[in-house]
């Protein structure tokens, strides 16, 4: 069941990312685009990461489930990640759009290749 939610989450994520990724581009250079809705969508976009590591570890810990090794490292780069573009926040005031929409597809990416390196 826990396996079943999170491959169908991990769309949930990858999606998500995604779009807040082009969102927070486009607010680059739209400023109609910059609401307190994108900054909302973008924190819902990151939370979703850690529950999809969340359920990942369930698995591992609590069903005995073998991940292969990379799946797992990719979903813990991408919770690093949101840490990294979190704490650089202040120090890239001028291109806090750069930093959250290139963060934000590199998460999507990083979901990705999960989802890849997991199937096998």
């Amino acid at each position: 069941m826990l396996l079943e939610i999170h491959q169908s989450f991990a769309w949930f994520v990858i999606i998500s990312n995604g779009l807040a990724g082009l969102w927070v581009l486009a607010a680059h250079r739209l400023e109609g685009l910059r609401t307190r809705a994108m900054w909302w969508f973008v924190v819902l976009a990151e939370l979703t990461i850690f529950a999809q590591v969340a359920m990942g570890v369930g698995m591992v810990a609590g069903q005995g489930i073998e991940a292969p090794k990379f799946h797992m490292f990719y979903g813990f780069v991408a919770i690093i990640a949101v840490g990294i573009i979190y704490s650089y926040r202040q120090q890239m005031e001028q291109h806090l759009y750069l930093l959250y929409g290139l963060g934000s597809l590199f998460i999507m990416g990083l979901g990705i290749r999960a989802m890849i390196v997991g199937q096998v």
